[in-house]
């Protein structure tokens, strides 16, 4: 029986596209921010947010304009037609200046390739090209106080009138909606009909007047996320992506793009921790020489591993002309709670001083704390953890689906906090 090794050297090709992307990265990245890029912890340079976000801009404009920007969109959406691989061969060689697009995931992850899915020529035109030069920030008007794991479940109404819609209602943990020119909206556009059947999507002008944006302060001292609220906000019809009540298909290649981005990019600290384990002295001496953390970095070390190679696999699946699968719900699920428990068990080793949040004080600059209390969200964000284990056990593994009594129940006649709703 012949066998062949799997090898996962870059090709002739993909060795030139490596060289060329670092030459460029050398010759025109910020190199004066390497030193706070390469310190920031997940989701946090300690810059002013203003500062950052014209760091950012520019950083992206640049690299607009070279060519280096969605490398993996169709080169006549203004992307480079490249590669899955060639992707990442571009993020490991912009390393920490990738953290300066933090303000621009939604965009490229999300609204962008649902665009591209669902968009009139005219939508592309308008704002594809000024997403891929960093000139206008998207975010996502999902998630709601009372449909947060059951999107389907949204109260926000996009009533009909004359040519148009009046969109009122409210959206929570919005990421990076008090940065956002633009969002991606689902709204639900007929309660007389079941949950899934009754929503529509469209794309919001985040400066309107009728828009209010209130900051969500987090445990980490931080504002990501926002509350929306929307006030008779008029949309035009020409704002609506997709058809009238086919919000709910639409929303599903943004939520899958969503769990492909997460999924192929969260960060567990599983690196970080190894070289603090091989710096840290203990009272018996260094941390690595401990059987106990060797055997918990060991499991951490397989579960980063299965990571890399799950986000190959649906890296490789894109190439192949494939569409995100609900398969990336595992990188997410993993990373997320992987990053949490790395981030305590770090802090346990510092013992009393792992209490200590301070970047001046604590040990390490504090990227463990940042991470613990940054966890919580990535754990809700891009779906719960419980929902993420219902998709993969039902679209991976192919188990029973939960019972759902509502499915075909009309919105309108769902009952709500013990009453039985006749609108929304």
């Amino acid at each position: 029986m012949n066998t062949q090794a799997m090898t996962f050297d870059d090709s002739p090709a993909e060795a030139a596209f490596r060289a060329e992307a670092r030459a460029w990265i050398a010759a025109n990245a910020p190199h004066e921010l390497l030193p706070l890029l390469s310190k920031a912890g997940f989701a946090s340079v300690d810059m002013d947010e203003g500062d950052l976000v014209r760091a950012a801009k520019a950083w992206q404009k640049k690299k607009a304009a070279a060519g280096w920007s969605a490398l993996q969109w169709p080169r006549q959406y203004g992307g480079r037609g490249a590669t899955a691989v060639e992707r990442v061969i571009w993020e490991q060689e912009e390393g920490p200046y990738g953290k300066l697009a933090f303000i621009f995931v939604i965009g490229f992850g999300m609204a962008g390739p649902t665009l591209i899915a669902h968009g009139t020529e005219e939508q592309k035109r308008r704002f594809l090209p000024k997403l891929i030069s960093g000139e206008e920030i998207w975010c996502q008007l999902f998630s709601e106080p009372a449909a947060g794991s059951d999107l389907a479940g949204i109260r926000t109404r996009a009533e009909k009138v004359g040519d148009g819609w009046v969109v009122n209602g409210q959206k929570i943990w919005t990421s990076l909606a008090h940065l956002a020119d633009y969002g991606i909206l689902v709204a639900r556009t007929d309660p007389t009909v079941p949950k899934h059947k009754g929503l529509s999507y469209f794309w919001v002008d985040m400066h309107a007047p009728a828009v209010e944006v209130r900051p969500i302060k987090q445990a980490n001292g931080r504002s990501e996320f926002n509350e929306v609220y929307f006030t008779d906000l008029l949309l035009a019809d020409h704002q609506r992506i997709g058809e009238v009540g086919r919000g709910w298909q639409v929303a599903l290649t943004t939520l899958m793009n969503e769990r492909l981005m997460i999924g192929t990019s969260m960060p567990t600290g599983f690196d970080a921790l190894f070289d603090y384990c091989c710096e840290l002295r203990t009272e018996q001496g260094l941390a690595i020489d401990d059987r106990a953390v060797r055997s918990k970095l060991a499991d951490w070390a397989v579960r980063a591993n299965g990571l890399k190679f799950n986000s190959l696999r649906g890296l490789s699946a894109l190439a192949k002309g494939g569409t995100p699968g609900a398969e990336n719900s595992i990188g997410k699920l993993v990373a997320g709670s992987m990053m949490q428990e790395i981030a305590m068990f770090a802090m346990n080793l510092q013992g009393r001083a792992g209490i200590l949040v301070d970047p001046e004080a604590s040990e390490a600059a504090g990227p463990f704390q940042e991470m613990l209390l940054r966890s919580p969200g990535t754990r809700i964000e891009g779906g719960t953890d419980e929902i993420l284990r219902n998709i993969i056990a039902e679209r991976v593994l192919g188990l029973p689906p939960d019972i759902r009594v509502d499915k075909d129940v009309p919105f309108d006649r769902i009952p709500a906090s013990g009453a039985v709703t006749r609108g929304v």
